[in-house]
């Protein structure tokens, strides 16, 4: 498939990382200029480019820079998908550590739902809940006792069917986790989180979230 990233940081890098090792033709961007990414290029053989050429024509587009960055996005940004392109958001609002107050989520929108308004585009949320080391390492063939469950959640059946077989690729059990307003029992604060957890015990961790942020996780 084709696939842009938008942001290449440590979730970023690691998927334009396994994504290329999977075959998967990747154009990959950061808001300071291809040109600070030719290591990760010349690494990968992903092609780097501007923020505002990595949606073109991908097939799947992958948004993963912090949620206070999202607004500041150029408009259209994605418009050059592919039609029927999944776009996956991997944020997690971090008000205290990183991201400041952002009114609409302290009210109890879904981050991804917040993401997806300001994007103008339907958004799976996918790969926010596991760290990027292990993202990188711990993939497993399909089948293997214990292998580690991703949450994957949205309202597009098509899109995030789609994205479920990338989780799969690599090496992770897809676990569908609802619909994107059902995205907050995958957030920071949640049993899910950063939990490493088989299918079973994903989805166990998935109904017993609750939906009051806990005070790490509050402006």
């Amino acid at each position: 498939m084709k696939i842009g990233i938008i942001g290449a940081g440590h979730i970023g890098g690691t998927l334009t990382r396994r994504l290329r090792a999977l075959g998967h033709e990747v154009a990959v961007a950061n808001s300071r200029g291809p040109e600070t990414l030719a290591a990760l290029a010349a690494e990968t053989g992903a092609r780097a480019v501007a923020a505002t050429e990595a949606a073109a024509g991908a097939d799947v587009v992958v948004v993963t820079i912090p949620e206070k960055n999202i607004p500041q996005l150029p408009p259209g940004i994605l418009d050059g998908a592919a039609p029927g392109a999944a776009i996956v958001d991997t944020g997690n609002y971090y008000p205290r550590q990183r991201d400041g107050r952002i009114a609409e989520i302290e009210a109890g929108l879904p981050e991804s739902r917040w993401v997806e308004r300001r994007l103008g585009r339907p958004v799976i949320k996918a790969f926010n809940n596991i760290y990027a080391g292990h993202l990188l390492e711990k993939g497993q063939p399909k089948g293997t006792p214990g292998r580690i469950a991703l949450p994957v959640a949205g309202d597009d059946r098509a899109a995030k069917a789609v994205v479920m077989r990338l989780v799969d690729e690599l090496g992770f059990d897809p676990v569908d986790a609802g619909g994107l307003d059902e995205s907050w029992r995958q957030q920071p604060g949640t049993p899910a989180y950063t939990a490493n957890l088989d299918a079973d015990g994903l989805r166990r961790a998935l109904a017993a979230a609750s939906a009051e942020r806990g005070p790490d996780w509050r402006a």
